[in-house]
């Protein structure tokens, strides 16, 4: 397998934080995605180097043995143990060149075959051999799906291409904006008969209805006449299951609160069970009068003023 630089590979330094590295993996998985790019070989290699590049870097134990073994991190804990140091490795090799008169200015770069070279002296054969047939798993991988409020509060699946490959996935009703769900072995496939990674979904779900949610709770503003607040009566309130017809008592005033037990946001993945609903009074004053309707309000407003 051909050495990837992750650092390059992401477009960052190797002093950027995980929040750097984090945003430049979500610019990279959109322009690459096989989505966006389809039947583009090199996007979709460029898309595994990246998911690749972020398993690695995301991870700070990970990380850490990359920036230290390159390459080889993954056997950092045999190098570590056979007391290998690359840093007085590389010391000790430029001592050497200097002394025969000419000097490596390759820098640190530790991806080449340094620490492979030192592996196999160190077990031989039989320690290629295993190399060979370790079982690796295979690499996680991370995707984004967006979601309207009203598709998730309902149950349903939906069809995705993941790495070239389409899946169907079940979204249970309640999912939350930023919440994060995991397929298990549809990730990138494992080496040596390994085991498959994951596949991580993280959910963007946009808000295009009247409603406001808060965990599974809804808020809503709801238009209320002035003869029905005045004298009471009843209104229809729209909710994600249908219209509700609710009792309003007479004198309501304007900003008013009712709640609705039960017509909120479904619990996720608990079956039959709902947040509440709460509602706001607006108060809708009448318009374009008639004069008949005019001179009602004022005989009201004067007989209003002598109470």
């Amino acid at each position: 397998m051909d050495y990837i630089d992750y650092y390059k590979a992401l477009d960052v330094t190797k002093s950027a934080t995980e929040a750097d590295i984090k945003k430049a993996y979500r610019k990279a998985a959109r322009k690459y995605h096989p989505d966006l790019n389809p039947n583009d070989k090199e996007a979709e290699k460029k898309f595994k180097e990246i998911n690749e590049a972020n398993e690695v870097l995301s991870n700070p134990e990970n990380r850490k043995k990359y920036d230290k073994y390159g390459k080889d991190w993954k056997h950092a804990d045999e190098f570590e143990k056979a007391g290998y140091d690359p840093n007085q490795q590389q010391q000790q090799r430029t001592r050497q060149q200097s002394s025969q008169g000419y000097t490596d200015f390759s820098g640190g770069d530790f991806s080449g075959n340094d620490f492979s070279d030192f592996f196999n002296s160190m077990y031989g054969d039989s320690a290629r051999s295993s190399r060979n047939q370790s079982k690796y798993r295979g690499q996680d991988f991370n995707a984004e799906l967006d979601l309207d409020l009203a598709s998730a509060y309902t149950t349903h699946k939906q069809n995705l291409t993941v790495n070239g490959k389409n899946i169907r996935i079940t979204i249970p009703a309640g999912v939350e904006n930023g919440q994060v769900i995991k397929i298990p072995g549809h990730g990138g496939a494992g080496v040596n008969g390994g085991p498959n990674g994951d596949l991580y979904i993280t959910f963007r779900i946009e808000n295009s209805s009247d409603f406001k949610r808060e965990g599974n709770n809804l808020y809503a503003d709801v238009p209320l006449d002035l003869y029905t607040a005045v004298l009471g009566g009843e209104t229809y309130v729209n909710t994600f299951d249908g219209k509700v017809k609710i009792k309003v008592q007479p004198e309501t005033q304007t900003g008013t609160k009712v709640k609705l037990k039960g017509k909120g946001f479904p619990v996720y993945k608990k079956e039959n069970q709902f947040g509440d609903l709460y509602i706001t009074y607006t108060l809708k004053v009448p318009t374009k009068l008639s004069d008949k309707e005019k001179e009602l309000f004022e005989e009201l407003a004067k007989i209003r003023n002598h109470e």
